[in-house]
């Protein structure tokens, strides 16, 4: 397994400063957002989908540091039914293009969440109960999620891109397993999941059979951790919507790795990859805000190097 970097966490560096630091720690892997969610602080996505001559500096920077690309992030809500849905389908498909004149076959998104029929907002259907969840979530999928994304793994196909990572994340249509496996199944195999278990704790899955169920389903994967705040927790739920920073409030809390799930867990995690059929990279995503970004990825880059490791 390779080590990788979502390079969004080291977002305050600029790309020259980012990259040396990701060779500096022995990452061989980095992960470039390219707009939506992302300030893409390291890539200019129209830029490089104009100019050979920018393109092969960028791969030439990338290989002076003796780095090479992942993956391609575009994570958003191409699905959102207002204005922003548009925009990020727009920055969704030029990031697909760029992947391909790129030479980089993996593009990282969400699968988006559409709202219900005459919804100004996106509706994450998470109950069968009332009766119109149903009714809400069969529209959803009918007639926006499984054409939108029929629709793009085409234009990967066109593009040289041949795995749509999605992240099985809340406020999501995909999100977890059977919704990942619904979505494949009617698209294909170009659909698979970013795999991020730090999503999961937070919805009271277990990552570890989540792995078993998706085995060759997971095209990429997220290293990060979430940290249960149980004595919230057992008052509120995981269902929370206290601001990230009141993390004195919160029931749960994003955090470096091993802040969450101690080492043992860790190499555990990269055992089951293995065993199902993923031996590929593992992409830190640095969002804790007790730590800097800095000492963040480094703690996380000595906990994923042991816990590779085979002994």
């Amino acid at each position: 397994m390779k080590i990788g970097l979502v390079t969004d966490s080291l977002g305050h560096l600029p790309l020259d400063a980012m990259l040396a630091i990701a060779a500096a720690q022995g990452i061989a892997m980095v992960e470039f957002g390219c707009g939506n969610w992302s300030s893409a602080p390291h890539l200019d996505l129209d830029g490089l989908l104009a100019s050979p001559d920018a393109r092969r500096e960028f791969l030439r920077k990338l290989a002076d540091h003796g780095l090479a690309i992942s993956a391609l992030n575009c994570s958003g809500n191409p699905l959102h039914p207002g204005a922003s849905g548009a925009a990020h389908a727009e920055v969704t498909a030029k990031t697909i293009r760029l992947a391909g004149l790129l030479g980089v076959d993996r593009v990282v998104a969400m699968s988006g969440c559409p709202g219900g029929p005459g919804d100004a907002n996106a509706n994450w259907i998470t109950t069968a109960w009332p009766p119109e969840t149903a009714l809400v979530l069969r529209w959803q999928w009918e007639e926006v999620i499984i054409p939108y994304w029929r629709a793009t793994a085409a234009r990967a196909a066109e593009a040289g891109v041949s795995r749509l990572a999605l992240e099985l994340h809340g406020q999501q249509a995909v999100y977890n397993v059977s919704s990942m496996q619904h979505l494949r199944a009617a698209v294909g195999p170009v659909i698979g999941a970013n795999f991020d278990p730090s999503h999961l704790f937070w919805m009271g899955a277990d990552p570890l059979a989540a792995i078993a169920a998706l085995g060759p389903a997971i095209h990429h994967v997220h290293a990060k951790d979430t940290r249960i705040i149980a004595e919230n927790a057992s008052v509120n739920s995981l269902i929370d919507t206290t601001p990230m920073a009141d993390l004195a409030a919160r029931s749960w809390a994003y955090v470096t790795l091993g802040h969450g799930h101690d080492a043992a867990w860790w190499k555990r995690f990269c055992t089951e990859l293995r065993a199902a059929g993923y031996d590929d990279v593992l992409s830190i995503e640095h969002e804790d805000l007790a730590l800097t970004p800095e000492d963040g990825v480094a703690q996380s880059v000595d906990l994923l190097r042991s816990a590779i490791s085979p002994r």
